[in-house]
């Protein structure tokens, strides 16, 4: 019989509609499983009741951290990786769209293949075409650069052995994307159907901004091809450039002054383009200067105020 400690990680940020009903449904979850546990919720930033709510549930088997303001998920559950201490860790959304009801499985499944990681793919999923198309660019994108063929790397109820998690931490990478991360530390990875809820309360916290903030850290983090792209576009600009330079001067030479004015529109499109390619190019290596100017500066990616 297995007795390893569970740990559930959860992010919380302004989800007072919600709490009550998480810990309803999640505390008979883990004392129906008969193994040692905790609850240990990250309370990111709240402006509202949902720090107040948490701390009055406070107690042997459930921890709160306290962050000093608003971090954003990912490090909220960084933080909460960096305060548990079990050997598995399930992470865990507050909003109630994950049913706690399946963590169970997730653990039986984890102990039985012996897995260091196990993912989940949300069986008919009750997300807008807006959340929808963008997870599934993620997706793609995250199976290309991490060589790792799993479906659904968007839901946020996994399970990670201890060690898995300990390395994650020991980065203390401030922009990353966990699920990817993760991976870069584990062998043995699987994936499982679960089912997936409408939200219990509120809106996503997930804007189109956070959206494409946590495409730049997938691509930045874990690869460096928008810098090999931009050298081999740059190749080809380059070379076209000459080559339509060769055509302006021969056919200025065959038709004469009067088709050069012609083509002057022709011309400018051709330099808006360049430019256009050259800002392209100097955002994206501006955005790679920018993340290694916060690695360097090494300041904390998260800070606890208390853990009650």
């Amino acid at each position: 019989m297995n007795t390893e400690k569970i740990s559930i990680v959860i992010p919380v940020y302004n989800e007072e509609q919600v709490l009550e009903r998480l810990f309803e449904r999640l505390v008979p979850v883990m004392e129906q499983m008969e193994r040692d546990y905790e609850i240990v919720l990250v309370d990111d930033g709240s402006s509202d009741r949902s720090l107040e709510i948490l701390l009055r549930h406070a107690g042997d088997r459930i921890r709160v951290v306290e962050l000093t303001r608003n971090y954003g998920q990912h490090a909220a559950v960084f933080a909460g990786f960096e305060s548990s201490s079990g050997g598995i860790v399930v992470t865990l959304d507050a909003d109630l769209q994950n049913p706690p009801e399946e963590i169970p499985r997730l653990v039986r499944v984890m102990e039985e293949g012996n897995f260091e990681v196990v993912g989940t793919v949300r069986r008919s999923r009750k997300d807008s075409l807006f959340r929808k198309i963008p997870s599934r660019i993620v997706n793609a994108m995250t199976k290309r650069i991490t060589g790792v063929h799993l479906n659904d790397w968007g839901c946020m109820l996994r399970a990670y052995r201890r060690h898995v998690v300990d390395y994650m931490v020991d980065t203390r990478e401030h922009s990353t994307f966990i699920p990817a991360l993760a991976t870069s530390f584990a062998k043995d990875v699987t994936e499982i159907d679960v089912a997936h809820e409408e939200r219990f309360a509120g809106d996503s916290k997930y804007s189109l901004t956070r959206l494409i903030t946590l495409h730049f850290d997938l691509i930045t983090s874990f690869s460096d091809f928008p810098l090999k792209f931009l050298f081999y576009f740059g190749s080809l600009l380059a070379f076209l450039g000459i080559g339509f330079g060769i055509v302006l001067v021969v056919a200025r030479l065959s038709f004469g002054a009067a088709w050069a004015a012609e083509g002057v529109f022709t011309l400018f499109a051709i330099l808006f383009f360049f430019v256009g390619s050259q800002f392209l190019a100097l955002g994206i290596m501006g955005e790679y200067v920018g993340r290694i100017y916060r690695e360097v500066k090494k300041r904390p990616p998260y800070t606890i105020r208390r853990i009650h």
